[in-house]
């Protein structure tokens, strides 16, 4: 007999809106308290307490515009958060400042998340949906440098960037990107030359989100399709189809595969948090809370495996917190 599905660990409430992001910084040594960020539609950023279970601090510097990106640069105390506002905010949250240090004007109005990646010691390559609406713009953080602009070939017909992921095989290697399009595409770049190596259509309808695990060169995707696409990068840096898995329902928001890469979680339209083996794609459970889209997932960075955690963030302003498959 399998299992019955658990009931979530807790859940967070108090946002008064649709929760779009969602961002762990648990890794810290102790007496560090865990904490969660959460990005809401009402434009505020909520800092999470786990302990407590309840709001440490509410960040406002988006214009009340809908929050839907947040990462953390070296620990909590420094923070990127992204929004309706066409702004990317660089928050000191050290000494229980809450004080925006600088931003980027992005002009984009579009829905896509800007990707982040550490290159070395206090330095960032920050990639966002540009102006021009089939462009990407990687920048360099702090300094703001532009790295390169991302530009389909004539005649592409990608549509725009719905989502990016930027990722490198280890410290000293090339930084690429991998960028799903509107048209269903999935391609990668290579930055240095600013030129695409591989495209793959992988669904018929935008990709909503992706992720790649680049120690098995294996990446999967979602739309708003009945159906999770699985593909890999082969050693010419060709992009590949390995296999798609069929949904119960359509409509994927997110995609996450856990730091240890034995499972994923997506985010359902169906209200639904789906858990799958990464190895195989083999479903291993449904997590049923909430009543209405879920729109983001994410887990936990705890050092610890027995107390990682699994949050999902809901159009119905709540956040559920699950403990699943804590063991090794």
């Amino acid at each position: 007999m399998a299992l019955p599905p658990p009931d979530p660990q807790f859940v967070l409430r108090g946002t008064s809106a649709a929760v779009h992001t969602l961002h762990f910084s648990c890794g810290g040594q102790e007496p560090d308290v865990p904490v969660l960020f959460s990005g809401s539609e009402n434009g505020f950023i909520h800092v999470w307490n786990l302990k407590t279970h309840r709001v440490d601090t509410a960040l406002d510097g988006h214009g009340r515009k809908s929050v839907y990106s947040v990462e953390t640069m070296d620990g909590k105390e420094r923070l990127l958060s992204q929004g309706r506002d066409q702004r990317i905010c660089l928050w000191d949250l050290a000494e229980g400042r809450t004080s925006v240090t600088d931003s980027v004007f992005t002009e984009n109005v579009g829905f896509c998340r800007c990707s982040l990646l550490k290159v070395a010691q206090g330095r960032w390559l920050m990639a966002m949906a540009a102006k021009a609406l089939e462009e990407v713009q990687v920048l360099e953080l702090p300094s703001k440098t532009s790295v390169c602009t991302l530009k389909p070939e004539v005649g592409a017909k990608l549509g725009m960037p719905m989502c990016l992921k930027l990722w490198q095989l280890d410290c000293g290697s090339q930084p690429l990107l991998l960028a799903g399009y509107e048209d269903g595409s999935v391609v990668l770049w290579n930055l240095s030359m600013a030129k695409a190596l591989s495209q793959l259509v992988c669904h018929q309808e935008p990709v909503m989100s992706l992720d790649f695990d680049s120690e098995k060169a294996k990446g999967i995707s979602g739309s708003s399709e009945k159906v999770l696409s699985i593909w890999s990068l082969n050693e010419q840096q060709n992009l590949q189809v390995c296999k798609t898995q069929e949904l119960v329902n359509a409509g994927i928001s997110d995609i996450t595969i856990r730091p240890d890469k034995k499972i994923l979680a997506t985010a359902g339209w169906d209200h639904r948090i789906r858990i799958f083996g990464w190895k195989k794609l083999k479903p291993l459970a449904v997590l049923d809370y909430h009543t209405a889209t879920v729109h983001c997932v994410s887990f936990s960075d705890h050092k610890n495996p027995t107390e990682r955690l699994l949050a999902a963030g809901s159009k119905d302003h709540r956040i559920s917190i699950w403990s699943i498959y804590t063991q090794t």
